[in-house]
């Protein structure tokens, strides 16, 4: 397995992780526990050493269960959680708006060590920006944890360039995780010149645009009530006819160069820049191998122009979060 290291504080992960959610948040009902412990136990004896939940999948179960699967690998196994929501499991999926608060933190990171069966997190996000609280706080916060033992490493999750830069003149930022693929390429403008300029690595999530550049999703798919997609005007049945395109393009690739839409697309990310570790989400082993598969797929510079023109024509149609959520993003 390949690896790749994270920011400057020597947090170095296989080039591939795997995103855990939609094992028990957010895609339709949660799968079978003993089978998702399966598959990422599966995931560790392929190489897989970075695995991705936060206490709000579930709540609270998807860090069970990650804790629970991982068990076995402590040490060899890097984990990364997030705190920064006030959680009421009444409310829809739990969210009931966002609190970063020192107390709350720190909350957050003792019942995260207990459930993940672990000493200390490896990297621990802030998962949106709050705005009632500086971010110079929650860096502070943070720093105070690591010093404690608590954590190891500090990330944030779809902050703006210059929040970026409040925090890590605080403790420095190891990663950033944020939505990019080849159909969400926004981060390019502002946010991915000041990760290469403080030295910090990129974790993109939904690399596969939340399964529809996979080529597994149509115009046609329907979506149970609690899978988020269902919400997402990115996904309404007008959308997804019109962004066909752009799979039908990763596709073309994929024929030509022996791979699946899915390999091309995280190839693309892999081949962008080194300190760029994409988590791809499955609850299915052949998945997990087709993922996999992406580190074997070489673009060369030319693979990658004619990538860029290519997409660059197509225009993708919708938001990719509701309004709601989309307020919480960039800040």
């Amino acid at each position: 397995m390949q690896k790749r290291k994270l920011g400057k504080g020597n947090l170095e992960v296989s080039a591939l992780g795997l995103g855990c959610m939609g094992m028990s948040f957010s895609y339709g009902p949660p799968k079978d526990k003993q089978e998702m412990i399966a598959l990422i136990r599966a995931a560790v004896e392929r190489g897989v050493t970075f695995f991705d939940t936060a206490e709000v999948y579930g709540p609270y179960i998807n860090e069970e269960l990650v804790g629970e699967a991982l068990e076995p690998f402590r040490g060899q196994a890097v984990i990364a959680t997030k705190f920064g929501w006030r959680i009421d499991p009444k409310v829809e999926r739990g969210l009931a708006g966002l609190d970063s608060r020192p107390e709350q933190i720190r909350r957050v990171a003792d019942a995260s060590l207990k459930r993940l069966r672990v000493d200390a997190i490896d990297l621990f996000y802030q998962h949106r920006v709050d705005p009632e609280v500086p971010i110079e706080d929650v860096a502070g916060t943070v720093k105070d944890l690591i010093q404690q033992g608590k954590v190891k490493h500090f990330g944030l999750s779809e902050a703006g360039a210059q929040t970026i830069r409040r925090a890590h003149k605080v403790q420095p930022v190891a990663a950033l995780q944020s939505e990019y693929s080849l159909w969400w390429r926004e981060p390019e403008q502002a946010t991915l010149p000041a990760l290469e300029e403080l030295g910090i690595g990129f974790v993109p999530f939904s690399p596969l645009g939340k399964g529809f550049l996979t080529g597994a999703i149509n115009k046609d798919t329907q979506f149970d009530k609690s899978d988020f997609r269902s919400i997402v005007p990115r996904f309404s049945r007008e959308n997804r006819e019109a962004n066909q395109a752009v799979v039908d393009l990763i596709a073309e690739f994929g024929r030509q160069k022996h791979a699946t839409p899915a390999q091309i697309a995280l190839a693309w990310i892999l081949a962008q820049k080194p300190w760029m570790v994409p988590i791809p989400g499955t609850t299915k082993l052949h998945r997990l191998e087709e993922d996999l598969g992406a580190l074997n797929v070489e673009l060369t510079a030319d693979d990658l122009r004619r990538l860029d023109e290519a997409t660059s024509k197509i225009n993708i149609q919708g938001d990719r979060y509701p309004e709601n959520l989309q307020k919480m993003v960039g800040r």
